[in-house]
């Protein structure tokens, strides 16, 4: 039986979603991002693209580049709630789905070709995610989800493309190497510098000059060129770690300021492994001064999900790790080492009034919001929270007020 694997990816979907919501921002050069001096954009329409806009650059640069785009800060849980649409749709009309991000999605189609016709199938499906959402969408279609991600690239905007069986080297042949998932830019450096620009030319090359030069990334690159790789398609997204950061509008030294945060985002995060009936053994603070050195200290602790014993030792680890006294630019907490359980009462710590004030807050927390109930040490950094689920098997969404 033939593969067929599809791959969706939602148009600059950031964009789009807010076009929905205000009609006045259609065809208007727009820019989703943080709006501060450290804003980055994490969406723009492709009006600002000819202007050499793109995501992930600096806000103040894209500003710059294209002054009469529009800035929006930007939504995450709108953004959540019109993925989850599409989401729907997709979990209704396919045997099996990854999503891989807010925005992107595989599904199987293998032996659709039988009964419907696998790109007829994916045709359609795409014209009801367009027609009861109003997203723009594009897909690709071939063998195997490299393939079907490239193409999807070459469909873009709004658009659809299959790659027949047998046809995926010389599709990928004259396109560039930067097109290879993966390849970012330094690799992309390595390679240019050897005289390597389409995938066509890695195709002519043995694989052990690759791997000679790129080590074990070298042979999955040239598999992926080759149109040979084949990853499985992961319908749950098992997560590792949870972790929160936070980059100061202003660099500060106030260790008030800089306390009541590192405090809220291990409250946050302690909050977070409970919801999700986990436990972490790791944590880690990390700091991030004006001049960029960044500096980071882990620890190996017992299983646990409290904040008794999360939040002084974090404390503690950022009292250890700050010793340079200068500006902060960014913290971070984060929690790894994740297992699935419950917190083990201490017999000789834990008193029953703490373990029901945790039952108490969870609660209040889950009906009314995160930020619905604090300890009065977090109360200087209410910004602090997630606004979903980590451990519902789908991918993080990226903030689209991220800042550097």
């Amino acid at each position: 039986m033939n593969k067929n694997i599809l791959h969706l990816d939602l148009d600059t979907f950031f964009v789009s979603c807010e076009r929905l919501i205000d009609s006045r921002l259609q065809k208007r050069p727009l820019l989703v991002g943080g709006t501060g001096d450290r804003g980055v954009v994490a969406a723009c329409s492709y009006e600002t693209r000819r202007f050499g806009v793109h995501s992930g650059m600096p806000m103040k640069l894209a500003k710059r580049l294209c002054p009469e785009a529009v800035v929006i800060r930007g939504n995450a849980s709108i953004y959540t709630k019109y993925s989850q649409q599409v989401t729907e749709i997709i979990k209704e009309n396919v045997p099996i789905f990854e999503k891989a991000s807010v925005d992107e999605f595989y599904a199987d189609l293998s032996g659709l070709d039988k009964f419907f016709g696998s790109y007829k199938y994916a045709s359609e499906m795409r014209a009801k995610i367009i027609r009861e959402t109003g997203l723009p969408i594009s897909f690709g279609l071939s063998s195997n989800k490299i393939v079907s991600k490239v193409a999807t690239g070459e469909a873009k905007p709004n658009n659809q493309l299959r790659i027949d069986p047998g046809f995926e080297k010389s599709f990928l042949a004259p396109l560039s190497i930067k097109k290879i998932p993966s390849v970012g830019d330094k690799t992309y450096q390595i390679l240019r510098n050897l005289g390597i620009d389409k995938m066509g030319v890695v195709q002519q090359m043995p694989v052990e000059m690759m791997t000679s030069v790129l080590g074990v990334n070298g042979r999955t690159i040239w598999k992926r060129a080759n149109g040979l790789d084949d990853p499985p398609l992961i319908p749950f997204h098992e997560r590792k770690s949870i972790s929160t950061e936070r980059t100061f509008s202003k660099d500060t030294t106030d260790i008030v300021k800089l306390r009541s945060t590192i405090f809220a985002m291990a409250e946050n995060l302690a909050y977070q492994l409970r919801r999700g009936d986990k436990l972490a053994s790791c944590i880690s603070v990390k700091i991030r001064y004006s001049d960029f050195n960044t500096y980071s200290k882990q620890l190996k602790i017992p299983y646990t999900s409290a904040d008794h014993v999360l939040i002084p030792k974090i404390l503690e680890m950022f009292d250890n790790l700050y010793q340079r006294r200068l500006l902060i630019r960014l913290v971070g907490v984060k929690f790894s080492d994740l297992v699935t359980g419950n917190y083990q009462i201490n017999l000789f710590d834990d008193t029953e009034d703490m373990l029901s004030l945790y039952n108490a807050m969870d609660k209040i927390r889950s009906r009314y919001g995160e930020l619905s109930i604090q300890k009065a040490a977090s109360m200087g950094a209410k910004t602090i929270g997630r606004f979903h689920n980590p451990f519902n098997g789908e991918p993080p969404i990226l903030l689209a007020h991220r800042q550097q």
